[in-house]
């Protein structure tokens, strides 16, 4: 099951934190320290697969992407494939890249709501639903679709809008 998913900064700064499995609010910022320290000290030409034992307990692993001024973690336990993880974040960062035409940090942090229903599109509950980077793109886009029509429906008749409108 995945556990977390986290988007931070090189400096640190959590983008996006989206856990599955029950962690105390005050507990967040520890695992996020945790997290960036244990990833910062690793040179770039390691292995993407981290074990995080000390961080959220036994089997538990992380597997992380370092792209531009950016982190995306996955946090799994051993009932998931490592590859399979590693595959599910080239997917979301994919996705990103689609949504946002090469995404950088203040994609992230402006549209942190479209993140979020992104990942809402490939992963409930802690497992995965969906893979495709264009079925998830197709689901994205008629949300806005679906948003954008909502917040253009009127809920006062159009006869007294038009009245008070002149």
């Amino acid at each position: 099951m995945i556990q977390a998913v986290m988007v931070m900064s090189t400096q640190g700064k959590p983008r996006l934190l989206k856990f599955y499995s029950f962690q105390p609010p005050e507990k967040h910022q520890d695992l996020v320290r945790g997290v960036f320290q244990l990833l910062s000290a690793r040179p770039d030409s390691v292995s993407n697969f981290v074990q995080a034992d000390a961080i959220f307990g036994p089997g538990v692993k992380l597997v992380y992407k370092h792209l531009a001024t950016l982190y995306f973690v996955f946090v799994f336990d051993s009932s998931e494939n490592e590859l399979a993880m590693l595959d599910l974040v080239q997917v979301f960062v994919e996705t990103l890249d689609k949504c946002f035409k090469n995404v950088c940090e203040l994609d992230v942090v402006f549209n942190f709501n479209k993140l979020h229903t992104i990942l809402d599109e490939m992963i409930l509950g802690g497992q995965v639903i969906e893979t495709s980077s264009e079925q998830i793109m197709r689901s994205v886009e008629e949300i806005a679709r679906l948003e954008k029509q909502s917040n253009t429906t009127s809920l006062i008749p159009k006869s007294i809008s038009e009245r008070f409108s002149r």
